[in-house]
């Protein structure tokens, strides 16, 4: 651990998480995320975008960098931008769960509100912390609304930009599906779509049997006409990547 990553205040590590968190939600569209060394930031300094303030931009250069849709994030902030999500998340979630502490719904409403905004924060930093993603399940499975189920696969799918073997993740997926498909008519869809998110991220991830067996777990809900193609582009699949077993597992 380098000395930097302890000098960080307690203040400046909330004030990193409100850079981290106001990024988050200036840009809904941010598809990828991945984590830069500090030396890097100079030579993507002339690439930054202009989705952020000029206020913002000196101190982006030096711990967030975006450009179309894509978020890199210092290593040198993981720790103490970590410490200060996991602290405002569990204060906000501990709020959100105490019985009597609501004044009514638009109170109830807001501490869900910050459970979600921490608890995103939080998974982008450490994608398997299971009561961040229990806790977006329970506040979730109050609401039922498509939109919000919607942006729940978005946010796994960004957290598998950067950790496709994600368990927490994969788990959350299916979960959420399971809740569309209770009532939603476009389920096939978004089964379609989730098949080829599969596939993208296991060009990227050679041998991660959690995607494949996420694909396998799709099959339940696709049509005839749908199993039949997807044995087709599995088979072009693995005669492009023959030394992937993942993918024979999958056409069994």
């Amino acid at each position: 651990m380098s000395t930097r990553e302890n000098s960080y205040t307690e203040a400046e590590a909330l004030n990193l998480l409100a850079q981290l968190e106001r990024i988050l939600d200036l840009d809904p569209l941010i598809d990828e995320v991945g984590f830069i060394h500090p030396s890097q930031f100079a030579t993507l300094k002339e690439e930054i975008g202009d989705s952020l303030s000029s206020e913002d931009r000196d101190h982006e250069s030096t711990s967030f960098w975006i450009r179309d849709h894509k978020l890199g994030i210092s290593t040198q902030i993981l720790i103490p931008v970590y410490k200060a999500a996991k602290h405002a998340f569990i204060s906000a979630l501990r709020q959100y769960k105490t019985p009597g502490n609501f004044s009514g719904k638009s109170q109830d409403d807001t501490l869900a509100i910050e459970v979600m905004i921490h608890s995103k924060a939080l998974l982008l930093l450490s994608c398997d912390f299971a009561t961040a993603w229990n806790s977006r399940k329970l506040i979730v499975s109050n609401k039922r609304l498509l939109p919000i189920l919607m942006d729940e696969l978005h946010l796994s799918a960004l957290v598998l930009s950067y950790s496709p073997k994600s368990e927490q993740a994969w788990s959350h997926r299916r979960w959420v599906i399971n809740m569309i498909s209770r009532n939603c008519s476009t389920l096939q869809w978004i089964i379609e779509r989730e098949s080829e998110l599969v596939e993208k991220i296991a060009e990227r991830s050679k041998m991660n049997y959690r995607a494949w067996n996420h694909r396998c777990w799709l099959v339940s809900f696709m049509t005839r006409e749908q199993v039949l193609d997807e044995l087709k582009k599995s088979r072009n699949w693995s005669g492009l990547h023959v030394a992937d077993n993942s993918c024979f597992h999958y056409r069994r």
